[in-house]
């Protein structure tokens, strides 16, 4: 017996796909440039279903690609072109199995979606922040192995500080349950942290106990509008000295990414009157119910817009309000990819470096492709800028993608310039993989080789990428 027949044995006839059209959904990117092979995609429903399909790849010598929602943006959790990888998809993996008010945590299993995560703590009274724009179908599992961000970083943190504990299944089919409920224990290396962030390189996380947090009673939104980056950077301190914690999110993005969402998503409209050069999406959470947070949030625009550093701005006054002005800052990545995509960016910086760093980007980037479209948006209240170029007015998208290297390379040399960071929340996958090897030192890729060593000394989890 073959080890596809064993797998298909234990896993049953729905938790095995040969053919090459039941497994076309799961070799392709969300973005749809790259397609890989499978030799099957495996779709285990427990833990221990899970660890045999690991023993057996093992014992085999056979390449496993661990799969979330394949909503990744960095071709992470897609298989190579060898055609021998199994995928080893966790969304059958997908209970729910505790929502606790009193420890304010929640267990759940790596499949379930990250919107019903949510959903299910709201029922509960609670909040669980991590929130982006594939929440309706990215799942849990992959957040974590990702270190994924979102809206809420500048309050709550990434998935890194959101994890409690993990069970993941070991390259070798071992399951280590570190499904603890504690917030402190020192008893040694925290192991948790080497499987977020790590892509499923190092193991196959299968469940997690998670951080919730009363659900907020009073919500404001805002939009605001201002003539550069410098000057959302002051709106940002100042709402931050005012406000402190209640600042959930502040996102920003500039006249070219609102004119792609207007043009290409449905039911979209401008807030203000005539367009700006930049925009900034604000979000005041109070877990009291706090009438006053409105006058209070309208009266420090006022005095910003007073000073000359906001030009306009809108409140929303109801939740579909709010919802409008949401849907202009989500579907951002939606419609550049209609609109022909551009070179994605995912990078750090320090706060106070933002508008340095757009500029200077800005500056070189146009060196190499005159005229062409300024995108940078994302998560200024943390320093995490999506910057994407995209193409001039009349130039194809195959001739645009031959310009990337040289854009990356642009790009990132002024990143790590200012002493930021080449990912912020997306990863390496394959997309980074080279760039990752340029810029950490000989002394961090020799950390992460030892490692990958030590738990896959085979190298047969998720092969080919971040190493």
């Amino acid at each position: 017996m073959t080890a596809l027949d064993k797998i298909k044995k234990i896993l049953g006839p729905k938790g095995f796909l040969g053919n090459p059209e039941d497994m076309a959904p799961y070799v392709t990117d969300w973005r749809g440039r790259h397609t890989g092979q499978a030799a099957a995609i495996a779709l285990p429903k427990t833990t221990a279903e899970v660890a045999g399909v690991v023993k057996i790849c093992a014992h085999a010598g056979i390449a496993m690609v661990p799969q979330g929602g394949n909503t990744g943006l960095v071709q992470g959790g897609v298989p190579g072109a060898s055609g021998k990888e199994v995928v080893i998809s966790l969304s059958r993996v997908n209970k729910i199995l505790d929502i606790n008010s009193e420890e304010n945590t929640a267990r759940v299993e790596a499949g379930v979606v990250l919107a019903t995560l949510q959903d299910a703590a709201a029922k509960k009274d609670r909040l669980f922040p991590l929130s982006l724009g594939a929440e309706g179908t990215c799942q849990v599992g992959g957040n974590i192995a990702t270190n994924a961000g979102g809206i809420h970083v500048l309050r709550y943190g990434p998935m890194r500080d959101l994890v409690m504990g993990l069970e993941v299944v070991l390259p070798n089919g071992d399951i280590w349950d570190g499904l603890k409920v504690l917030h402190k224990d020192n008893t040694g290396y925290d192991l948790k942290q080497l499987f977020i962030g790590a892509e499923g390189t190092l193991g196959i996380i299968t469940a997690a106990t998670l951080k919730l947090f009363p659900a907020p009673k009073t919500r404001e939104t805002a939009i605001l509008a201002a003539p550069d980056p410098a000057c959302l950077l002051q709106t940002l301190t100042a709402l931050q000295n005012r406000f402190g914690e209640r600042l959930s999110a502040f996102e920003i993005f500039p006249a070219a990414a609102l004119k792609m969402v207007l043009k290409h998503i449905p039911g979209t409209r401008d807030p203000f009157p005539r367009q700006h050069p930049w925009y900034a999406l604000i979000d005041l959470w109070d877990v009291t119910l706090n009438p006053g947070l409105a006058d209070d949030l309208e009266a420090a625009l006022g005095t910003l817009l007073e000073k000359g550093v906001a030009s306009d701005v809108v409140l929303a006054r109801s939740l579909q309000h709010a919802g409008d002005f949401w849907k202009l800052r989500e579907f951002i990545a939606e419609a550049q990819k209609k609109d022909g995509d551009g070179i994605k960016h995912d990078i750090s910086v320090p706060i106070s470096k933002i508008p340095e760093f757009i500029a200077r980007a800005d500056t070189a980037v146009e060196d190499i492709l005159p005229g062409f479209k300024r995108v940078a948006f994302g998560h200024a209240g943390d320093g995490n800028i999506h910057y994407d170029p995209c193409p001039p007015g009349g130039m194809d998208q195959k001739t645009f993608l031959k310009f990337r290297r040289e854009v990356n390379r642009a790009v990132y040399d002024i990143v790590a310039d200012l002493g930021g960071s080449i990912s912020a929340e997306h990863g390496i996958g394959i997309t980074r993989r080279e760039e990752l090897h340029h810029y950490k030192s000989k002394v961090e890729i020799a950390l992460f080789q030892s490692l990958k060593a030590a738990l896959d000394p085979n190298g047969l989890m998720n092969p080919g990428k971040i190493i």
